[in-house]
């Protein structure tokens, strides 16, 4: 497994998230590639990581999920990729004492590319469905917990996510009620649901 850091939206390297591409051995048979090594995993992020639970979502063509996360007592940390389809993951520090505070990055992950994030606690993620339908499966650090449970919308002027519309080919983007009625980035830092 390569890991590698991508440039923020400020133009630096962002501290935490990390891109995942596994070595895949293939032929006219078919192919084989380890999607989850936890010595490696662990060595790549400095600490032992231990998951409390997998998700699995189906989504079609311009969905948009996010973006999502976890405040204590139970923050939330993932490694997400896609399955089947394709997705563009963002994952958003919202970590006040951060050097790269509100900055971004996002990634292509797919099932022909086999990808994966870790997106660690302190990150907003959030994810927008490119292909015609696209499932999507992540690990999870800490336990679903409505009451921890926080959002910011996805297209928040201050943020300026660069989410590729262009690829959705005329179709619209798709929220839930949940995710259309989230809070700006300067809300929710107002109202002190973003990390230390």
């Amino acid at each position: 497994m390569h890991f590698e850091e991508l440039q923020s939206s400020k133009g630096q390297a962002l501290k935490g998230p990390l891109l995942m591409t596994p070595q895949c051995f293939g032929d006219d048979r078919g192919w084989f590639y380890e999607s989850w090594n936890r010595r490696s995993f662990d060595e790549a992020v400095c600490e032992t990581v231990v998951f409390s639970q997998d998700n699995h979502s189906r989504s079609i063509k311009g969905v948009l999920r996010g973006l999502h996360y976890q405040l204590a007592p139970e923050p939330q940390a993932k490694v997400v990729r896609a399955t089947v389809g394709t997705i563009y993951d963002v994952a958003v520090d919202i970590r006040r004492n951060s050097p790269t505070y509100g900055a971004w990055v996002g990634a292509e992950l797919s099932a022909e590319n086999k990808r994966q994030l870790w997106i660690p606690e302190g990150f907003a993620h959030g994810f927008l469905t490119l292909s015609d339908v696209a499932e999507v499966q992540y690990k999870a650090r800490g336990f679903w917990n409505k009451s921890c449970e926080r959002a910011i919308v996805w297209n928040d002027p201050d943020l300026a996510i660069a989410w590729p519309i262009d690829r959705l080919q005329g179709a619209a983007v798709s929220l839930s009620g949940k995710d259309a009625e989230a809070a700006g980035f300067k809300a929710a830092e107002l109202a002190g649901d973003v990390f230390p």
